[in-house]
């Protein structure tokens, strides 16, 4: 993901910085460093160590004022900004269709790949204002779902 972020970066002009961390005071750190260097937005990794920080990224982020995305939606229902990815409903779906397939005699390995074709984005509106962020009618109205 860093490699395709960067790539975007570039092409669009944005200078950005990568941050990693892999514990908590490294999430810590990785903030005092933002806010240091004035981050005007945070684009934080689905990596599994970070999806089960979210409270604290959420929290940080509004704290920070920093306005921030996250792949899965548990962020934004805990206070994030936003978030964009697979429809989790919809992963788990596909997982039981494929355990009923195995289960009835299909080998892993002749299963076809599938690829996510649905996405959820959800925007939290309570830390919008928060962040002093007005989220034009546009952007909500694309929303799946609006925290109010």
């Amino acid at each position: 993901m860093t490699k395709d972020v960067t790539a975007a970066a570039a092409t669009l002009g944005v200078q950005i910085d990568v941050v990693q961390a892999s514990d908590s005071r490294e999430i810590e750190a990785a903030f005092a460093m933002l806010v240091r260097n004035k981050a005007d937005a945070l684009l934080i990794g689905s990596d599994v160590f970070f999806i089960s920080r979210r409270v604290q990224l959420a929290t940080l982020t509004t704290r920070h004022a920093i306005p921030a995305v996250q792949n899965v939606r548990g962020f934004a229902e805990v206070g994030g900004l936003m978030s964009y990815g697979t429809s989790q409903t919809e992963a788990f779906r596909q997982l039981g269709v494929y355990t009923g397939r195995i289960l009835k005699g299909a080998k892993p390995a002749d299963l076809p790949v599938v690829q996510s074709t649905k996405f959820e984005f959800v925007i939290n509106l309570p830390t919008a204002r928060a962040l002093g962020l007005d989220v034009p009618p546009t952007l909500l109205a694309r929303a799946d779902e609006v925290i109010e």
